[in-house]
């Protein structure tokens, strides 16, 4: 009986395994500092619904992959331990707030501020939850976007960018999707 047990729930774990959607890795357009931002690039990446899109709309919001992209990543460079932005990285948020403000005022935009895995992930937290607000912060007092349009949260180092080293400088970005 205990046999039979055995075999029926290594049977029903391999149906399950067959059934079960595949997680796919999420395709996120990463921007390298210095990289120009195209405020239209933006708007279609953080306006995109699940509707019909024109063709060129699509390929503005494709990695280098020519995959479709989900959300959009700066690498908004801060000072050392500390949420301040530095001067380097206003300009490409000057351009993605000129982005925000082409979408249609009631879409939401989530700030997500990600660190490397270098530190503790109590402080990484703590950390990236502090920087996303910052920009979020930049964007409302420097642009004028409506705080209630932006949300900021904070997920430390437990999520890399997809095939990096979770030490990696990539790893500590700001990432913008719509919502």
């Amino acid at each position: 009986m205990t046999r039979y047990f055995t075999t029926l729930a290594i049977a029903i774990a391999a149906c399950a395994a067959m059934v079960a959607p595949q997680a796919k890795a999420e395709k996120v357009l990463v921007y390298r500092e210095g990289q120009l931002v195209k405020p239209h690039d933006v708007a279609a990446l953080l306006g995109k619904t699940r509707s019909i899109r024109l063709l060129d709309d699509a390929r503005a919001t494709r990695d280098s992959s020519g995959t479709e992209a989900a959300a959009l990543s700066l690498p908004v460079r801060f000072e050392f331990d500390s949420s301040v932005i530095l001067p380097a990285a206003r300009a490409q948020l000057d351009a993605l707030a000129s982005g925000i403000k082409l979408l249609a005022p009631d879409r939401m935009v989530t700030i997500e501020g990600h660190t490397d895995a270098a530190g503790s992930d109590a402080y990484n937290l703590l950390l990236s939850r502090a920087r996303a607000q910052a920009v979020r912060n930049y964007l409302v007092q420097q642009h004028g976007l409506d705080a209630a349009r932006l949300k900021a949260v904070g997920f430390g180092e437990e999520r890399p960018i997809e095939g990096s080293d979770p030490q990696a400088a990539v790893n500590r970005r700001v990432q913008f999707r719509g919502a």
